[in-house]
């Protein structure tokens, strides 16, 4: 049996990513800081560890001996994860678990990357191409832990993919995040305060984004891979596509918040690896996906 330790397995993308490996069979040991009662399906088993905790990681590695990673866990938190210092730590955290992945018989890892990677003054984002030039601070570890990641990997013999994440949207997103922050307001009947919303980016649905990662995992690619749709929207059709579902169009505010100086226009990710060597395509429309997080919302107001 297929053996994987998920981490951030809690998290917004983990969540619903735990069922779509349990429909492949793969024994699931999911990693998450908060404590949780085992799953129904008897695939799934819960560990609380705290993945600095060094000593713990490669006790719990050393005995579990899984055959995959999938490594989703860091620090994101909107407006503050970009400059965090917190970072460092978890570049430091992900090697840590890498290299334990690797000395208990480890054969394929999957970690998360993002498309803060690129160089954004590009707009047009290809793998092997679009020169790699972060800004942030963790747009510069990300890039700095996949250049490492794949050196390691390399040097231990062991399979291995790097999924760069673009935008994204769905249940259990952050709360302050640009989609479930305009639900939020509309159904507290608030103004949906944003910005000018001319900017284009490439959203995906979560869901999405999880089966990306699984297909992924379970393909013999290697390499960096963009998980995007690989069509940009102005963020301004989200918003008031939302809106309309909500009957909410009068308070949506467009300009009232800033944006940087140096926000790029236009964001997309090119997903031919995606489609052309994995075969992967979105299963979910804008409208489907929009729709399904409304739903959740309405049902988990925070």
């Amino acid at each position: 049996m297929k053996r994987i330790v998920v981490t951030g397995a809690s998290g917004f993308i983990g969540s619903h990513c735990l069922p779509l490996l349990e429909q492949k069979g793969y024994e699931i040991h999911a990693f998450s800081t908060q404590p949780r009662s085992d799953s129904e399906n008897r695939l799934t088993r819960w560990h609380k560890i705290d993945l600095f905790d060094q000593k713990r990681l490669n006790e719990l590695m050393a005995e579990l001996c899984p055959s995959h990673l999938l490594h989703l866990a860091w620090y994101v938190e909107p407006g503050k994860c970009s400059v965090s210092s917190k970072n460092y730590r978890w570049v430091q955290a992900s090697l840590d678990l890498l290299m334990a992945f690797s000395n208990n018989g480890g054969q394929r890892a999957a970690m998360a990357g993002s498309c803060a990677e690129y160089d954004w003054r590009y707009s047009y984002c290809k793998e092997g191409l679009t020169p790699l030039n972060p800004n942030t601070i963790y747009g510069t570890c990300k890039h700095s832990l996949q250049q490492m990641f794949h050196a390691i990997i390399n040097k231990r013999d062991i399979s291995g993919i790097w999924g760069r994440i673009f935008f994204l949207y769905g249940p259990h997103e952050h709360p302050d995040r640009l989609v479930s922050s305009v639900i939020r307001s509309l159904l507290l009947d608030r103004p949906a305060d944003c910005s000018h919303g001319n900017q284009m980016r490439d959203y995906l649905y979560v869901k999405d984004v999880a089966d990306a990662f699984v297909a992924l995992l379970e393909s013999n690619i290697t390499g960096p891979v963009n998980i995007a749709s690989g069509y940009p929207i102005r963020l301004k059709e989200i918003i008031y596509n939302i809106a309309k579902r909500m009957n909410g169009e009068d308070l949506v505010r467009l300009g009232v918040k800033e944006t940087a100086p140096d926000e790029p226009d236009l964001l997309v990710g090119d997903t031919t690896r995606l489609s052309k060597e994995v075969d992967w395509r979105p299963k979910y429309s804008l409208d489907q996906g929009l729709e399904e997080t409304i739903r959740w919302w309405e049902n988990n107001r925070l």
